[in-house]
C-alpha cells in the first residue's frame, strides 16, 4: 500500500525547477502543461484510492471489531447457555425425582381413597341395616304392646293394664323421632282416648276383696258351733259360816247352769253337718268366690252377682251369723254385689292393624332408598 502512494517530495522540486527554468518554445510548454495535468490527475486518483483504502480499512477494522464483539457475546451466551443447560438438567433431575415422589404419593392416596370408599360403603350398608333393624325392632315392640293391651281387654277386661301398654307403645314410637310414625301415634292416641272415656271401675280393689274373703272362709264358725258369750260371774263373798258341803253344792249348781243354754237363733232349723262334710262346705264356698272372681275379670256382671248371692246364702245358712267373721263376710259380699262391673269395652284393633299394615308397606323402603342413594351415577 505504501509503494503505490506518490511522493510529494519529488513533485515539489520538479515544479520549482519548471518555474525557475527558461521557458522554451511554445510546443515544449504545451507538453509541460499536459505533463502537469497528468501528474495532477494521477495524484488525485491515488489520493482517492488511498482514501477509499483507508475507509475500507476502517470499515474492515470496525467490522472485525463488531465480529469479535459478536463472537465474544456468542461465546458468553453459549457459556451462559451451557451453565443454564446444566442447571436445567439439575432442575430436571430434581423435578423428575419430585414427580416420582408425587406419583408414589398419589398412588398411595388413590389406594387409601379406594379403601376409604370401601369402608364408607360398608359403613353405609351397616347403617342401613341398623336403621332398618331399628325400625323393625321398634315396630315389633309396639305391635307386641298393642297385642298385650288387646288381650287384657278381651280376656280380663283390665282397662288399666291396657292403657299402660298403649302408653308404652306410644312412648316407644315417640323415642324414634320419626315423622313417618305420626300417623301411627295418632291412631294409638285415638284408641287411648276411648279407654280414658270409660267409667272407672276398681277391678283390682274388688279382686283384692274377693281374695281376702276367700282367705277368711276357713275362720268362719259353723252355726251349731256357736257359744254364748262368756258372762262374767260375779263372785259373791261366801258366808263365813259356809261349810264345805254348802260350798261344793253351790259350785255344782253354777256348773249345771252353764251346761244348758236356751237361745233364739232366728233360724227355722240349724243344719247339722258331719265333720267330713265341713271341709267340702268351706271348699265349695271358696269355689263360689273364685267363680265370682273369674266373672269379675271377664266383666260378666250377671254371673258375678249370682255367685256372690249364692255365697251370701251359704254363709247365712251354715255359719254363725252373729260372729264377727261371718258379719265381715256378709258385709263384704253385699258390698261387692252392689258394685257395677259392666263396661262396654271399646275396640282397639285399629291401632294394632295400623302397625301391621305399616310394617308390611314399609318393610323394604329403607333398603330401596339406601340403594338409590349409593348407586353410582
Amino acid at each position: 500500500m505504501s509503494e503505490q502512494t506518490p511522493q510529494p517530495e519529488n513533485i515539489g522540486p520538479k515544479t520549482i525547477e519548471l518555474d525557475n527554468a527558461v521557458l522554451p518554445e511554445q510546443p515544449s510548454m504545451a507538453r509541460n502543461a499536459g505533463l502537469v495535468n497528468s501528474l495532477s490527475h494521477i495524484s488525485i486518483t491515488q489520493m482517492t484510492l488511498a482514501i477509499l483504502v483507508v475507509i475500507f480499512l476502517w470499515q474492515w477494522q470496525a467490522g472485525h471489531r463488531a465480529i469479535s464483539d459478536v463472537q465474544q457475546q456468542l461465546a458468553s451466551k453459549i457459556t451462559e447457555m451451557n451453565g443454564g443447560s446444566k442447571a436445567n438438567q439439575i432442575l430436571l433431575a430434581q423435578s423428575q425425582e419430585q414427580v416420582r415422589d408425587l406419583s408414589a404419593k398419589v398412588a398411595a392416596l388413590e389406594s387409601r381413597y379406594a379403601e376409604a370408599q370401601n369402608q364408607r360403603a360398608a359403613l353405609e350398608a351397616l347403617y342401613a341395616d341398623v336403621s332398618v333393624s331399628r325400625d323393625e325392632s321398634a315396630l315389633a315392640d309396639v305391635e307386641q304392646m298393642l297385642l298385650i293391651a288387646a288381650q287384657q281387654l278381651q280376656l280380663s277386661s283390665n282397662v288399666k293394664v291396657a292403657m299402660i301398654a298403649m302408653q308404652s307403645a306410644d312412648a316407644r314410637l315417640q323415642s324414634m323421632n320419626r315423622p313417618a310414625f305420626n300417623t301411627l301415634r295418632k291412631t294409638i292416641s285415638q284408641d287411648m282416648d276411648k279407654l280414658r272415656a270409660l267409667p272407672n271401675v276398681d277391678i283390682a280393689g274388688a279382686s283384692y276383696q274377693l281374695d281376702n274373703l276367700m282367705a277368711s272362709v276357713d275362720e268362719l264358725p259353723l252355726a251349731y258351733h256357736q257359744r254364748a258369750v262368756t258372762e262374767v260371774v260375779t263372785q259373791t263373798a261366801s258366808p263365813k259360816d259356809e261349810t264345805a258341803w254348802q260350798k261344793l253344792l253351790r259350785e255344782i249348781v253354777q256348773e249345771i247352769k252353764q251346761l244348758v243354754r236356751i237361745e233364739n237363733t232366728g233360724k227355722a232349723e240349724i243344719p247339722l253337718l258331719p265333720p267330713n262334710q265341713e271341709f267340702f262346705l268351706r271348699e265349695n264356698l271358696k269355689l263360689r268366690l273364685m267363680s265370682a272372681h273369674l266373672a269379675l275379670m271377664s266383666r260378666d256382671e250377671e254371673s258375678f252377682r249370682q255367685e256372690l248371692k249364692t255365697a251370701q246364702l251359704w254363709t247365712a245358712r251354715y255359719f254363725d251369723g252373729k260372729s264377727n267373721e261371718s258379719m265381715r263376710m256378709l258385709s263384704g259380699l253385699k258390698k261387692l254385689a252392689a258394685s257395677s262391673i259392666h263396661i262396654e269395652l271399646p275396640d282397639i284393633s285399629l291401632s294394632l292393624q295400623a302397625v301391621r299394615n305399616y310394617r308390611l308397606t314399609h318393610e323394604n323402603e329403607p333398603r330401596a332408598s339406601f340403594d338409590s342413594r349409593t348407586k353410582p351415577r
